[in-house]
């Protein structure tokens, strides 16, 4: 059985597109692959803190979202460290941050834990 998803670089496009209509800013921090690779999402609280979540899978293939750190909350520079360690270990990453002091994860799928 083969996957007919599309290419990630698609995937993220048509949500950045999104984000410009509703105004929301975000960052591409790191330009992964084209066709596929992991997403990262930087939520910056703008007090500090950030989220960092990593997109993944469920058991069904749906589409979700878990806490890339142990902790919910943290330092941004903690956050910014985690993120240069996830580039260098695989370059191919996508890495987007978005400013939400509500920590709303603006891309599709559930919280997984």
């Amino acid at each position: 059985m083969t996957d007919a998803r599309i290419p990630i670089s698609i995937w993220i496009d048509a949500h950045l597109r999104r984000l410009n209509e509703i105004g929301r800013g975000y960052y591409i921090l790191n330009k992964g692959a084209f066709a596929a690779g992991t997403v990262l999402v930087k939520i910056n609280l703008l007090d500090g803190f950030s989220h960092i979540l990593t997109q993944i899978r469920d058991m069904d293939g749906n589409l979700g979202w878990m806490n890339a750190t142990k902790e919910e909350r943290v330092a941004e520079s903690d956050a910014d460290a985690y993120i240069r360690r996830a580039v260098d270990r695989d370059p191919d990453i996508w890495v987007i941050e978005v400013e939400d002091r509500e920590g709303i994860n603006p891309f599709e799928g559930k919280l997984i834990l």
